[in-house]
């Protein structure tokens, strides 16, 4: 077992739209450790969304290897797919994506409906998930009853619950005040200093400030690499960046 967490070599993606052809990604290739903390940027059409949708298992490359924790995931079926994100990914996206008619208990608790586990055993975990991100005692209340905060506390603790080998948060603080974003953001690095490893999809520089490498894409080609401020890789000679954020 290697200590990267997420391996992609080459990885490419080409859309069809009529006549035609998009290359969304041109042979990317990137690794991410195990309890990494990574920011993922770019402008609109760099190919930051169709990357997450690849490291996300949402979709596959065209060309290329996807190894996510030692599984080979590049040319799996959608069912295979939908199999191994359950088990290693969370998410959390920029909507919520909470069902309106359940509880927040019930929200936390349903990934683990398709897992197998039985109702107390969902219980059980969906409540410590809830603690995890400080609304015990919001269990019973259902999303309309939530602030945009604690309704982004519920989909964290949803993302937490299978106990997955990372969390893929997309715009995680996109329809959030400044104040509720921070406390969000606190949320995120205490996973991280439990364990996790964490991908975070933002075009705000103030966001991506909380990761701890950032990767910058452009024109489906990395940009830029850098931890500590420090560029540690450029896939494209023609671009590049000295200082963290823009």
């Amino acid at each position: 077992m290697t200590n990267n967490i997420i391996t992609i070599e080459k990885i490419s993606k080409v859309y069809k739209m009529g006549d035609e052809i998009i290359n969304a990604l041109k042979s990317v290739s990137l690794s991410i450790d195990r309890n990494e903390y990574v920011a993922l940027m770019g402008p609109s059409g760099s190919g930051k969304s169709t990357l997450m949708n690849i490291l996300g298992c949402l979709d596959s490359p065209t060309a290329g290897t996807y190894i996510l924790n030692d599984i080979d995931v590049s040319s799996m079926s959608d069912s295979e797919l939908a199999e191994v994100r359950n088990k290693q990914i969370g998410f959390v996206f920029q909507t919520f994506n909470l069902l309106p008619r359940l509880s927040a208990l019930d929200n936390v608790a349903l990934p683990l409906v398709y897992a197998g586990y039985n109702k107390q055993q969902r219980i059980e975990k969906a409540t410590e998930a809830l603690n995890k991100v400080g609304l015990g005692d919001r269990m019973t209340h259902k999303p309309n009853e939530l602030s945009g905060g604690q309704r982004q506390r519920v989909a964290i603790a949803r993302a937490l619950v299978n106990d997955p080998a990372i969390i893929l948060a997309d715009e995680p603080t996109g329809n959030l005040d400044t104040k509720t974003s921070v406390e969000i953001m606190g949320i995120f690095e205490r996973i991280h200093n439990a364990g996790n490893t964490i991908i975070v999809v933002t075009h705000e520089p103030d966001i991506a400030d909380h990761a701890h490498r950032i990767v910058k894409l452009r024109d489906g080609l990395v940009e830029a690499n850098y931890l500590n401020d420090k560029i540690i890789k450029v896939d494209d000679p023609n671009h590049h960046y000295k200082v963290k954020g823009l």
